[in-house]
């Protein structure tokens, strides 16, 4: 099939839905790795430019020394940056995970808070770095840190963003 456009990529049904942020914070705390996990989102923005998860050191999430297991520092850090761009820029734009790194500076214990913040000038900036309909490839940090302030982890994120191909075009 020479000539053929590439087949469009789909964001899943979720994407298409318009969900509010007490909505999705009510979804993703009963969402099971997370639950589990003891990984709980404490607060949504109402423009979703912030977001704040915590994680409570339990049986289930600690490591063989003690400390938070590095998986679960690393998954509450996951999806948040990626939801936070995909509601900010809307239904225009493809998002997606690309990559990401961790950093462990100092052992967890207790209970540890992520805050996720895009703001207005980031949002610009991707907005026109992808103008041209091409990929843009931002990367964002966060720091996990303990109830001393002491920062435990540090997080990049690396998403993949570009505007979405117009059903007609497709």
């Amino acid at each position: 099939m020479s000539g053929a456009s590439p087949p469009k990529p789909k964001q899943g049904f979720l994407r298409s839905i318009r969900v509010g942020p007490g909505l999705l914070k009510w979804g993703i705390n009963l969402w099971p790795p997370f639950l589990g996990a003891g990984i709980r989102v404490q607060h949504i923005a109402p423009d979703f430019s912030e977001i704040t998860v915590a994680l409570k050191m339990g049986l289930l999430n600690r490591n063989y020394v003690g400390t938070h297991f590095g998986g679960s520092l690393f998954s509450m850090t996951d999806p948040f940056f990626m939801l936070m761009m995909m509601h900010r820029l809307g239904k225009g734009y493809i998002v997606w995970d690309r990559s990401a790194r961790i950093d462990f500076l100092h052992p967890a214990k207790g209970t540890v808070i992520a805050r996720f913040t895009l703001d207005e000038a980031q949002i610009d900036a991707v907005r026109a770095a992808t103008a041209d309909g091409e990929k843009h490839l931002p990367t964002y940090t966060v720091e996990v840190v303990n109830t001393d302030g002491k920062v435990c982890a540090r997080v990049e994120k690396t998403l993949y963003i570009r505007k979405a191909v117009p059903e007609a075009a497709a």
